[in-house]
C-alpha cells in the first residue's frame, strides 16, 4: 500500500491529508486564528457557581469565563477531581501510577452543581461549542480524545472497536485484547 502525506501550511492555518494508493483516507484542518476549538482540552478553574441553572462558570483563558452545566459532567468526574487534583499535587516529581488509583462512584444525573464542584476546584475540561459573540466556550467534563482507530474516553469502562478495521477477525482479536480482564500494558 502506498501512503503519501500532503500538508499545506500557510499563515491562516494548516491542512494535512492523507492518501492511500491516491485515495483520502483523512483530512485535518486547523486555522491559525481559532484559539478555543472544539475538542480542545484545558486545565480551568471554577470560578461562579450558579445554582439556579444548576451550573457553573469556569476560567480557561477567554476573556469571557466558559459556560459548565451540570448535565455536561462526566458520570466519573469525582474521579477526574481526584487525579487532577493528585496530578496538580505532584508536580511531576515521582510521577502518578494510575494502576494505584481507585475509581470514585458515579454522580447522580439529577444531582446538584454545588454538591460536586463545591470548593471550585480545578477542573479539566474540553470545549464542546467555541465562544460566541459575548458568550465563553462551552464545556464538558466528559473527556474523549480520539485517535485513528480509537478513542480514549478516561475513568468509562466501554471498550469498542472501531468501525474503521474492517476485517471480522481483527475486531474480535482487538475486542479480545481490550476486554477489562485481560487489560494490560502494550510495550
Amino acid at each position: 500500500m502506498n501512503k503519501e502525506l500532503i500538508i499545506n501550511a500557510i499563515p491562516q492555518g494548516v491542512e494535512i491529508a492523507l492518501l492511500e494508493d491516491k485515495k483520502l483516507v483523512e483530512l485535518h484542518s486547523e486555522k491559525s486564528d481559532a484559539r478555543f476549538a472544539v475538542g480542545d482540552l484545558y486545565l480551568g478553574k471554577v470560578k461562579k457557581l450558579i445554582p439556579g441553572l444548576n451550573a457553573a462558570f469556569v476560567d480557561v483563558g477567554f476573556e469571557k469565563d466558559a459556560f459548565l452545566h451540570y448535565t455536561d459532567l462526566s458520570p466519573y468526574v469525582k474521579s477526574l477531581l481526584k487525579f487532577t487534583n493528585m496530578c496538580m499535587q505532584d508536580k511531576g516529581e515521582a510521577g502518578l501510577d494510575f494502576g494505584k488509583f481507585t475509581i470514585e462512584p458515579e454522580i447522580v444525573k439529577t444531582g446538584k452543581i454545588n454538591e460536586v464542584l463545591g470548593g471550585k476546584p480545578h477542573i479539566l475540561v474540553q470545549i464542546l461549542k467555541e465562544p460566541i459573540a459575548a458568550k465563553g466556550p462551552r464545556l464538558s467534563c466528559e473527556l474523549s480524545l480520539p485517535g485513528r482507530f480509537v478513542v480514549l474516553t478516561p475513568f468509562n469502562d466501554i471498550v469498542a472497536v472501531s468501525r474503521k478495521i474492517h476485517s471480522s477477525e481483527e475486531r474480535k482479536d482487538y475486542r479480545r485484547l481490550l476486554k477489562p480482564s485481560s487489560r494490560r500494558i502494550l510495550a
